[in-house]
């Protein structure tokens, strides 16, 4: 059967070898999908879910009744006052600025705790100069980095002191970094930091390839409002677009009249369609994210046997669905990539190059044979073709075809040593 699929007899060895290692993590992460599938369907229930929610509205969308159930249950699976799921939201970054935008005024500063965020929000800010970012609005930046993959919490408490900060941004995945993701126990240890300074700065967490991985998420542990994309791990490969912001009800009102207009807020939007995507796709969402996270741990522990360095090892805990492999060397970094890509359902027979990519800026190899353009729940693998040449790989609908995946990549790899 592997061969058949181009897979050579010596890696369905090193697979097998592999899977019999690394059952003791299959378990967590079954029990861990186990209690956020009860958490999902409680949701479903206590809010009566019924056929008459997955409707749709067109124009402005006024009265969606599946709209407003979805972020009944949203608000309830995060444990938030209230939410916006909405598909009016293009992605993550999309849904980063319009919080960002709504949340902060001129002469406000943003304060990035986690270093410097991710590459496509560097014109948003104002990192990387553009007449629209908030910079040219008036907005100040300024950051403090991680120090051995956690908080300075010296420097945190030392800089809330001297400075009105308006906003605290949280990243917790990495980004194109080599640092760790930032795991719940960390967040809710830098959030009561915080609060033993100042009571009333916003903190805004960056939620994205998170979600669904550990059993707590951001509000539980003091975070006041939490971002993310539904093409990733909430929208499980169904949801065609869209992204969610949930957090405390005067809040979510600024980012909602930000994204449709003031005076109309969550009253307008229509869903076009897309709630029983979004439905189906929360549902499935535990599942899917599970079997990224087994995914991640297979590719993890063979390029460990094969002796290249990964984050996460494959028995370390996970904060998030991203698995980084660093080559050391550029071809090896694209043999992976096109090796991905060789592995997709669409667009198998397309090779994957590197290019100047809209927003970052290094060349970008990017390997996605999905079924939803940039959907990161969906086998892929990308990374800046930049020392020290690191692939950041992320989900796998389904273990199986995940497991095929990374097999074939690893097979371009040592077919092309």
């Amino acid at each position: 059967m592997y061969q058949e699929f181009g897979i050579s007899n010596e890696v369905e060895e090193l697979a097998v070898n592999a899977e019999q290692e690394i059952q003791n993590e299959f378990n967590k992460i079954d029990k861990m999908c186990e209690k956020n599938s009860l958490k999902v369907l409680k949701a479903f229930q206590d809010n009566k879910l019924s056929e008459i929610h997955f409707g749709t509205t067109t124009g402005y969308g006024y009265s969606d009744i599946g709209r407003e159930v979805i972020e009944k249950i949203y608000s309830q699976i995060f444990k938030a006052e209230d939410s916006l799921v909405r598909n009016q939201f293009i992605s993550g970054t999309h849904a980063l600025t319009v919080t960002l935008f709504a949340l902060l005024r001129p002469g406000d500063t943003l304060l990035s705790i986690s270093g410097e965020p991710y590459d496509t929000l560097h014109e948003v800010i104002g990192i990387k100069e553009n007449p629209s970012s908030l910079k040219s609005f008036g907005i100040n930046y300024s950051q403090i980095d991680l120090v051995d993959n956690d908080f300075d919490y010296e420097k945190i408490k030392n800089v809330l002191k001297e400075n009105k900060i308006k906003v605290i941004e949280i990243q917790r995945s990495k980004g194109y970094s080599t640092r760790k993701t930032i795991n719940i126990q960390k967040l809710e240890k830098v959030i009561k930091a915080i609060r033993e300074i100042d009571q009333k700065v916003i903190i805004m967490v960056d939620n994205c390839y998170c979600e669904f991985v550990t059993e707590k998420e951001p509000i539980e542990v003091g975070a006041d409002i939490a971002v993310g994309s539904l093409i990733k791990n909430l929208g499980a490969g169904i949801a065609s677009n869209g992204a969610y912001v949930v957090g405390k009800a005067d809040l979510i009102n600024l980012v909602a009249e930000r994204l449709t207009a003031p005076g109309e807020g969550k009253e307008v939007g229509p869903s076009l369609g897309a709630n029983k995507e979004f439905l189906k796709g929360l549902f499935f969402a535990p599942s899917v994210v599970a079997s990224s996270l087994k995914t991640a741990v297979l590719a993890s522990k063979i390029l460990e046997n094969l002796g290249y360095k990964t984050e996460p090892r494959y028995d370390e805990e996970r904060a998030d669905i991203v698995q980084t492999i660093e080559f050391g060397e550029p071809d090896a970094l694209i043999k992976y990539c096109q090796g991905i890509q060789m592995g997709s359902p669409v667009d198998s027979n397309s090779v994957a190059e590197p290019w100047d990519m809209p927003g970052y800026a290094d060349k970008i190899i990017m390997a996605a044979g999905a079924f939803t353009q940039g959907s990161s729940i969906e086998l892929s693998c990308d990374g800046p073709i930049r020392p020290p040449y690191v692939a950041f790989q992320q989900g796998g609908l389904t273990y199986q075809y995940g497991k095929l995946g990374v097999l074939k990549a690893i097979d371009n790899i040592l077919k092309n040593k």
